[in-house]
């Protein structure tokens, strides 16, 4: 997929994010949004780098990145649970 395709993905799902908070009632959104983004990313870094001491790693590629972002912790959580028992 190209780089653009990427971006055009991420900006659509912030965008969505960010109408379901805005409609919601909470304050700043796109805040939120893009918060709630981030921890997903950060979630998936965690994982990855604690790998050394519970032998559980989460290959980083397009599709495990796209799924800590828009799934956030419960993504990552679903993709370790799916890499332990599968």
């Amino acid at each position: 997929m190209p780089w653009w395709g990427v971006v055009f993905i991420l900006s659509g799902c912030l965008i969505l994010f960010g109408a379901l908070h805005f409609f919601s009632g909470k304050k700043h959104p796109f805040k939120r949004a893009l918060l709630s983004m981030v921890i997903g990313a950060l979630t998936l870094i965690a994982v990855n780098l604690s790998s050394g001491f519970t032998n559980v790693y989460i290959p980083v590629s397009l599709l495990s990145v796209l799924v800590s972002v828009i799934g956030g912790v419960p993504g990552v959580t679903l993709m370790l649970v799916l890499n332990i028992f599968f």
